[in-house]
This record gives C-alpha cells, sequence and structure tokens, in this order.
C-alpha cells in the first residue's frame, strides 16, 4: 500500500516545515515539503530528507537499557523493569530529600504540545527543579523586550512586502530555507539584501554585500549607520518625537562617536555603514532579521537594542515590510495551565548557562537525580568538562533518546524514544505564526514509546495516575483549547496548518507593552563592554549551525574524525600552518585536536567551525567553552570564547 500522510518536522529549528511523508507497505521511502503549507510552500531542506536514514539507522537505540553503574556495560530490559526503577528513585528521592533533589531537564529538541506536558508530571510529583535561561535566544528576546515591551516578530508572509531586506547574523540557506524565495524576489524587483556576519555564510551568494564586522561588535556598525541617516535629516521625526521614549538620551550617545570611530571599532568599512544607510534611506520599507548567532555574546542586547534603535530612526517599525524580527513564541498557542505550575510553591530553578556548576553548588537538596528528555546537554551545554563533573556528581540519570550519544554515556536508564514520525502531536513554531499536525507516519520501530506515552505509563506508578492518564486525543483537545478558540477544529488541526491569531504587522498603531505605551531606546551605552579582548587567544571561536545537521542530531558514524575548523589564509601562513593539517585547539576552558581548514576572504580573527559533533566521536567543542550567563536575557555566549591554534603533536 502507498500512503501519504500530512505532518510537521518538529526539530529545534525556526522553520518548522510542513511535510508530506511517503509510505510504502509501511516503510518511509520519501519526506519532503509540502506545498499546502503556507510558510515553507514545498519546500524543505537536506536534513529533512536525512532524517529517513536517522528513523532507519542501524545505530538506533529502541529497546529500554539499564545498568546499575556508568562503569558497566548496558543491559536490555523491559519497560515494566525500567519505568518501575525510575518510579522507585523518584519516590524514594522525593521523600528522603524533596522533590528539588531532581532535576528534569527539558530540552529544545522538540517542545510539541504533549512534551510540554511532560512538567505536568513533573509537578503532579510536588515540584522539581527545573532550568532557567536559555543555550539559544534568551538574550534576544529579552534585549526586545526592553524596547517593544514584548518581543514580537513580523509575520514572514509579510515580507512579500519588503523592499529590502538585511540579513543580521542569519543564514537562511542553512537554517530558515523558506525565507529563500523571499529574497530572491526582493533581489528581482530590484531590492538590494544584505548579509551581516562575521562569517561568509552560504547566504552570502544570496546577497547583494556581505559585512562581516569583528565578532560582537554590531552595535557600532548599527550606531554609525544611524547617524548617517541624521546627518541627511532622513530620520522618521514623527516616531522619535511622539511614539518613542529616550530618543534624546540615545542621540547623545550617538553624539559621542564619529561615524568613523565607530566603523573602527567594528572593523568595518565606511562605505558599508553608507550602503546600508542609503538602502534604509531610499529602499523602505526595510525588515531587517536577526540571527540566533547574535545572542550569544555577553553584552548582545547592546547591539540587539541598536539595530532595533537603527529601525525606530529609520522609520520601520510598525510598518508593513519592515520591523526587526527575531521569533515567535511557540509555546503560546497552548493552555499553559494545564503545566500545572500553579500546584505546588515557586521551585528552585538553574541557570542553563551555568548548568554544571549550579548543579553541582545546589543545596538543601543536593541534585541527586537527573531526568533529560529532547537534550544532549553534555555535547550542548557549555564548559564540557564541568558538565560531566556535574552529571556524575548525580547518583541516578535517566536519559530519553534516540542514540547512545555524549549525554547517554551518562545515564542509568536510557528509554528509547520514538520520533516525531511515529506520534501524534501538534507543534507550534518559533519562526511563524502557523501551529500544524504531527501525524503519525508509521508504527513505533521497536519498542520505542513517545514521551507522553512514557510519562503515561510511569505516572501508573504513582497516586496522581488519574490526572495524567488520558488519551491523546483528549489531551491534545485541551492543550490546544486557546487554537480551537480561534476557530480551528482539531480536525481540522489534523489535515494542515492553521495561522495563529498574530499581527502581520507588529506595533502598526505605534502603541507597544511598555510602561510608557512607547517605544524605549537604549538610554545607556559602554563602549568598552563591546571590546573586551584576550591577547593570548586571539581568536573568536563561532560555532555555527551544520548545514547538514541540527545541533547534536548525528549518529556515532556520521561524524568526521576530527571537527574542522576554518582559519583565515593569512592567519594560517602566519602561523606556518597548512590546510588540511591536524591542529590543537586551546581555551582557557579546554583543548580540541582538530583538522585545519584554511579560507581566503575570511576575518582574521575568528575560527569558525559546525557545532554539535559529539565528545564521543573526538568533536566535543564545547571543552572550549566558558559557562557564563549573558548581562540580559540569561543566555549563553558561547562566542566570548577566545582560543589560539598551533602544531597537532
Amino acid at each position: 500500500m502507498n500512503e501519504t500522510i500530512v505532518t510537521t518536522c518538529t526539530r529545534d529549528c525556526p522553520n518548522t516545515c510542513g511535510l508530506l511523508a511517503e509510505i510504502r507497505d509501511s516503510r518511509l521511502v520519501t519526506l519532503k515539503g509540502d506545498p499546502g503549507h503556507p510558510i515553507t510552500r514545498g519546500l524543505t531542506c537536506v536534513k529533512a530528507a536525512r532524517y529517513i536514514k536517522r528513523v532507519y539507522s542501524p545505530e538506533r537505540i529502541t529497546h529500554p537499557l539499564i545498568r546499575d553503574r556508568r562503569s558497566l556495560p548496558w543491559r536490555k530490559a523491559g519497560w515494566d523493569e525500567v519505568l518501575d526503577t525510575v518510579a522507585s528513585r523518584l519516590k524514594s528521592i522525593a521523600a528522603e530529600s524533596g522533590p528539588e533533589a531532581i532535576l528534569y531537564y527539558q530540552g529544545y529538541g522538540e517542545r510539541t504540545a504533549l512534551k510540554l506536558l511532560n512538567r505536568y508530571f513533573f509537578n503532579l510529583l510536588g515540584g522539581v527543579t527545573t532550568p532557567a535561561g536559555s543555550l539559544c535566544g534568551g538574550t534576544g528576546q529579552r534585549a526586545q523586550d526592553l524596547d517593544f515591551g514584548r518581543r514580537v516578530s513580523h509575520d514572514p508572509l509579510d515580507h512579500a512586502n519588503s523592499r529590502s531586506m538585511i540579513l543580521w547574523g542569519r543564514n537562511p540557506v542553512s537554517t530558515n530555507i523558506s525565507l529563500v524565495p523571499v529574497i530572491r524576489k526582493i533581489r528581482r524587483r530590484g531590492g538590494r539584501v544584505v548579509l551581516i556576519d562575521p562569517v561568509p555564510s552560504r547566504s552570502a551568494a544570496l546577497a547583494d554585500r556581505h559585512i562581516a564586522p569583528k565578532p560582537g561588535s554590531d552595535a557600532f556598525l548599527a550606531m554609525a549607520v544611524a547617524k548617517l541617516i541624521l546627518a541627511r535629516e532622513a530620520e522618521d521625526r514623527d516616531f522619535l518625537e511622539n511614539h518613542a521614549l529616550g530618543a534624546n538620551d540615545y542621540l547623545r550617545i550617538l553624539a559621542r562617536h564619529s561615524v568613523e570611530e565607530l566603523c573602527v571599532r567594528c572593523d568595518t568599512a565606511v562605505e558599508d555603514a553608507h550602503f546600508l544607510a542609503e538602502i534604509l534611506m531610499l529602499q523602505k520599507p526595510t525588515a531587517t532579521l536577526l540571527g540566533w548567532g547574535m545572542h550569544r555574546h555577553r553584552e548582545a542586547h547592546l547591539s540587539i537594542r541598536a539595530i532595533d534603535a537603527l529601525a525606530a530612526i529609520s522609520g520601520n517599525i510598525g510598518v508593513s515590510g519592515g520591523g526587526v524580527s527575531q521569533g515567535f513564541e511557540e509555546y503560546g498557542p497552548f493552555d499553559q495551565k494545564f503545566w500545572g505550575d500553579d500546584l505546588n510553591p515557586r521551585r528552585r530553578t538553574l541557570l542553563l548557562p551555568r548548568i554544571a556548576e549550579e548543579i553541582m553548588n545546589a543545596r538543601d537538596p543536593e541534585i541527586r537525580m537527573i531526568y533529560v528528555t529532547a537534550a544532549n546537554p553534555v555535547c550542548m551545554a557549555p564548559n564540557t568538562a564541568k558538565t560531566i563533573a556535574a552529571f556524575r556528581h548525580a547518583e541516578f540519570v535517566v536519559y530519553s533518546g534516540h542514540f547512545l550519544d555524549d549525554t547517554a554515556d551518562q545515564a542509568h536508564v536510557f528509554l528509547p524514544a520514538t520520533t516525531f514520525l511515529e506520534e501524534e502531536d501538534v507543534m507550534a513554531s518559533y519562526g511563524h505564526n502557523h501551529v500544524g499536525p504531527v501525524n503519525r507516519a508509521i508504527a513505533p520501530m521497536g519498542e520505542c514509546k513517545s514521551e507522553f506515552r512514557m510519562f503515561h505509563d510511569l505516572a501508573g506508578r504513582f497516586d496522581f495516575a488519574d490526572r495524567f492518564q488520558r488519551s491523546v486525543t483528549d489531551w491534545l483537545h485541551d492543550l490546544c483549547a486557546p487554537i480551537r478558540e480561534q476557530g480551528c477544529s482539531m480536525a481540522d488541526l489534523r489535515k494542515k496548518a492553521f495561522r495563529l491569531n498574530a499581527p502581520m504587522v507588529p506595533f502598526a498603531d505605534k502603541s507597544f507593552p511598555t510602561p510608557s505605551g512607547r517605544f524605549q531606546f537604549m538610554t545607556e551605552f559602554r563602549p568598552e563592554d563591546l571590546d573586551r579582548r584576550d591577547p593570548a587567544y586571539p581568536y573568536r571561536l563561532l560555532t555555527i549551525a551544520p548545514h547538514g545537521f541540527i545541533c547534536s542530531e548525528r549518529t556515532m558514524t556520521g561524524h568526521d574524525p576530527l571537527p574542522v575548523v576554518t582559519l583565515a589564509e593569512e592567519e594560517a601562513r602566519r602561523l606556518d600552518l597548512e590546510n588540511g593539517e591536524d591542529v590543537v585547539v586551546e581555551s582557557r576552558t579546554g583543548t580540541v585536536r582538530a583538522k585545519l581548514a584554511v579560507k581566503a576572504g575570511q576575518r582574521r580573527d575568528i575560527l569558525v567551525s559546525e557545532r554539535g559533533g559529539w565528545l564521543k566521536a573526538g568533536h566535543g567543542l564545547n571543552r572550549l567553552t566558558q559557562d557564563i550567563s549573558s548581562t540580559v536575557g540569561r543566555g549563553t555566549p558561547y562566542y566570548e570564547t577566545s582560543v589560539r591554534v598551533i602544531k597537532g603533536t
């Protein structure tokens, strides 16, 4: 039998593509874009096509595993044994030390409606310790909240009204594929597209110009462009006078610096600043799209707020085709009362950017048990050595996943999870305003269970079973109440994506949910906050999103023997290093062996590599990164990592 199933990609990607899964004789044979999806319109990335191999990989674990100690080999076990063991540990630790001795670490690998319900289980248990902050986008969101009151992005469909576009740290070719046709249309209409990124990413080929500022210095470039617009008296005077607070303070900040000084500070040609100013003055409306790499600096809020200010000065706020867009509230469409956060007093949280140290320093009670879903923190959290020590500090670790990755190596129980192609659910997006159906395309592989079924069956071992053990249909009906109230039935949501009731053009009425009701300019700025450098370690390590993978979603055999690090041709020559040579990358935190790639035209002060390679496969670049937190938003400033490169031995 042949069958086509409409579904939605649930992986950690803003595109959240609508997909068509083609099934032949109960086996998945093709995974392609759904032309009926209003945003992705039949497009999907190379990672989706490759996902079939992941589903059927011989390395995938499709049965529960258990071991008494980490030093012992895994042994196969039945679901009753592993769930009985997990339940027994949860009960005994909660009784002896309180539920906060348990850390539930839910990552961003998948955040569907039913997976968000995992939180309800732990709240029924009494409320456990959970992470706070973000490994990714928290800094950007909180920074924009300071300006707008609440971050709200333009609907991607509104970019059709843009006459020009600035991709500020965004790489749509690799991370936002549905944006590529929009960019091409803008250019065909005579509009200009600019990529601003220290790295010459694959998206540089889409742009009229690639501007490569010094990492973390984007505020200076935004300020230089704003000064050029003000010098031409082309600013949106009405917006500054009637719809903004702090404009005069911000203009005084700009007045302290010349355009030339600002361009020197970001190591960008004055001509590039003029190019951007001309676009913003003559090709409005201009859509500015922020990438997630923008958040990966300690003081990232300064650059993001300066970019917001540039959009305000140039008259691109509240204008169709304009705006500064960063992301969307992927949890907003669901009824959050079912998370159960009101069932207990406020419980302890640990800061994600410093999760290892927070685990080891936790007292009254100590962290005795860690339960991980949809994440690979031993690989992806900063400071790998400290993260491993933190996981080993816990006496019992439970891990739900697909493969025996770095975090699985620290676990005592491995729970084999289904992929999104083997389960039913609903998926919202942090890249657009649509929710989509997750329809089961194939039966679960082996003994794999969805996380919902795991927690459903685990709940049966507790006295709150009757409050959790409901059907998928009933839970989705209730969780999706806000969606149903907007006019989408559950039957319709099984068939196609639904656009949520969200503004196409935020702040079109020039009213902002700030205390003043106005856009709020940054009023304090210290240039030295963006100029921290470590002379002994001259290169900023930029661990960018892979083109062929999503973060650490790999297999052991899918790795090259060593991670590839890319250095500017001039620097390689100065260090007497050759393309393809084995090198050692050192930071003040750790050391990694790597293969060197030499690139002409790259900035001399950066070392670039794709993130997500496993430590156990010889990669593990987070051995180099510091566990520090951003000043705003409790984000993880990976790009503060400074390194040096020496010959391998």
